[in-house]
């Protein structure tokens, strides 16, 4: 980096570097210009620098060194929280996610459709609760509609039983 001689108020020669802004782009190494800070890879990948975070701290994210005071994260991280991101809005937990990243190779792919088909189960118990409670409400809301007004609302009075 080039040095600039300075006077100083006190005539005394100071040797100083040119601010950071003015290094000229084609200075910067290449490994350099292929690494984001966390905020960048944040925007690049979608999600807040919080959400790295919290992915480094459950291990789904290596943590890199620091590198003077910022740590340089690799731009093909953004395609790692992607996958995190994209396999959550699937149902699967963060557990089931470090499993997944484990395979991601796809070289095992029966222990890959194991996890698949365990959360293919999960989705299912939750179809049919959520048929059941929707059949449920279905038949408290007609019978609101056909009860008389001296009657207690069907709706409230379920929602105020105890289960037995």
């Amino acid at each position: 980096m080039p040095f600039k001689r300075l006077r100083s108020s006190s005539n005394k020669d100071k040797l100083c570097s040119p601010p950071q802004s003015q290094v000229f782009p084609e200075k910067m190494s290449t490994a350099m210009s292929q690494t984001l800070t966390i905020g960048h890879l944040a925007r690049a990948a979608g999600v807040g620098v919080e959400t790295i975070r919290y992915y480094q701290q459950r291990g789904l994210l290596p943590v890199p060194e620091a590198e003077g005071s910022y740590r340089r994260y690799p731009v093909q991280l953004g395609d790692r929280i992607r996958f995190v991101k994209r396999a959550q809005e699937l149902g699967f937990s963060l557990d089931e996610v470090a499993e997944l990243l484990q395979l991601e190779d796809g070289t095992n792919r029966r222990a890959i459709r194991r996890i698949a088909n365990e959360r293919l189960a999960q989705i299912q118990i939750k179809l049919n609760d959520l048929m059941r409670m929707k059949a449920t409400l279905a038949h408290l809301v007609h019978d609101c509609e056909h009860s008389g007004k001296r009657q207690p609302c069907p709706i409230i009075a379920a929602l105020a039983s105890h289960p037995s």
